[in-house]
């Protein structure tokens, strides 16, 4: 909790404290946005239904550690706030937190702008002047809805939650209901066609691979609870939340994936229009499905943008308020709002939202770019659970070590983390360095603000690394070896 000091020197403190049922559809609006809607058409150009179990098998098995490492450190280091962050810079320093920070917190503007030009997209199919999200008149009213939400937002943590809380009960109604409709028109034999995938899917494990990266986006945000802890009722609330909110989002998003296939011929599955899940039930009910899931489309992904828009400026709050971010960026107002961190959040956005009119393909490389940086936080959080894990830690709660079991789910999730890193492959990695580089002038503030050296031989190293890689990725976007 923060706290503001007023003219006299005493300090106040607004007390926002937020319940179980709040954290958890926090982690449910940061997960369901956009990508749950595009998946009928993203799983059948790839695979069949036996592939897409597998899958999902696979992806649900390494999330849902990833959520249980999340559980356990909220348990066993209720001292640690903003967990993604604070996790990386407890276990590995404060340079590396740094990196944790920004890359979490560009990673959530990067997505919000798909978030924009994904409504601008879906309501261009009846006004033709918002062509595909990216028009100039596209791009104006997406400004004014993303600075709209930077003035809801400051208005306070508690409305914001409260008004996130209600947009996630309304954005999960349509995927409801489109689960329930495609079993009451599901073709069982439909079905039994689709089993072992198209003749273009190739082998079972081709087809498998083919769809890790989509299920990493769409399970992105499962640490909702854990960026917001400072504000739960009981820190043991944050663990159930992330627990409850990624179990729900899981059987949702593999339920709308398996009914699609008995809908109609996965051949036709793959070559629907975005968002595929309304061309699904369009074929199975007629227009009317069609205007419903675009609708559910557009309240979905304003969930979804409110709720990382939370957090990603929570991140940075707390990176200032731990001296690894400037100052400026750890003040509040009287709503208990990271104002600062929050401006800054609406305007990268807003500089990404300008550069996608100058790109052919920015929607695309913006999803896969998101997945990427946010993989890095997660596989530092899951390091750190493994170290905690293997050696006695003090500060635990209780002492000693982690149990085994807790030990070997971090362990899973971090072998998962780091193949989904490796699978992003190394134009993004190259992207990755292009960004941190340069933002480590924000570390370089927040050092000279304490009058501390800038960089420790051990910090240095990875500066080192960190530059060396942005200019061999500057240097490949120039040689076109990689594109934008």
């Amino acid at each position: 909790m923060s706290q503001v000091t007023d003219g006299a020197g005493t300090q106040s403190s607004a007390a926002v404290k937020l319940s179980l049922f709040t954290l958890t559809t926090m982690v449910i609006g940061s997960m369901v946005g956009a990508g749950v809607f595009s998946l009928p058409r993203r799983f059948a150009e790839e695979t069949g239904v036996a592939g897409a179990l597998i899958a999902w098998g696979i992806a649900g098995t390494g999330m849902l550690m990833l959520a249980y490492v999340f559980q356990s450190l909220a348990v066993r280091r209720p001292d640690l706030d903003a967990g993604v962050y604070a996790y990386a810079k407890a276990g590995f320093g404060e340079y590396l937190g740094f990196f944790s920070a920004f890359g979490y917190w560009a990673s959530a503007c990067v997505g919000n702008v798909t978030y924009w030009v994904l409504i601008m997209s879906t309501v261009g199919a009846i006004w033709p002047a918002l062509g595909d999200g990216d028009t100039a008149l596209a791009i104006v009213l997406s400004s004014a809805g993303l600075w709209a939400f930077y003035f809801m937002i400051r208005r306070g943590v508690k409305e914001a939650a409260a008004i996130n809380k209600i947009v996630t009960v309304a954005k999960i109604v349509p995927i409801l209901v489109f689960i329930v409709l495609a079993l009451f028109y599901f073709d069982p034999k439909v079905f039994a066609d689709n089993w072992g995938g198209a003749d273009y899917a190739g082998s079972l494990f081709s087809q498998v691979r083919g769809t890790m990266l989509a299920t990493v986006f769409v399970f992105l945000g499962v640490e909702g609870a854990s960026v917001y802890s400072r504000h739960a009722k009981k820190r043991s609330d944050v663990g159930r939340a992330t627990i409850l909110g990624f179990l729900s989002v899981f059987a949702v998003f593999a339920s709308v994936v398996v009914v699609s296939y008995g809908i109609m011929p996965m051949e036709q599955l793959a070559e629907l229009r975005q968002p595929s899940m309304a061309g699904a039930l369009e074929a199975a009910v007629g227009t009317w499905g069609k205007v419903f899931i675009s609708v559910g489309l557009i309240v979905s992904v304003l969930g979804a943008y409110l709720a990382w828009t939370l957090m990603s400026a929570e991140v940075l709050y707390v990176a200032a308020k731990d001296d690894d971010m400037p100052r400026f960026l750890g003040r509040a107002n009287h709503a208990d709002v990271p104002v600062p961190a929050l401006i800054m959040t609406t305007a990268l956005s807003q500089v990404v939202l300008v550069v996608t009119a100058f790109s052919d393909d920015a929607f695309n490389f913006a999803l896969d770019l998101t997945s990427a940086l946010s993989l890095i936080p997660y596989l530092l959080a899951a390091a750190f659970a493994v170290k905690i894990g293997t050696r006695t830690d003090p500060l635990t709660a209780g002492g000693g070590k982690t149990s085994n079991r807790e030990l070997t789910m971090a362990i899973i999730a971090l072998v998962y983390t780091a193949f989904m890193l490796y699978a992003a492959g190394l134009r993004f990695l190259l992207m990755s360095f292009i960004l941190y580089a340069p933002a480590t002038i924000l570390f370089v503030m927040a050092r000279r603000e304490q009058g501390r050296r800038l960089f420790s031989p051990r910090e240095l190293v990875i500066l080192a690394v960190s530059v060396i890689g942005a200019v061999i990725g500057v240097i490949a976007l120039a040689a076109g070896w990689i594109s934008l």
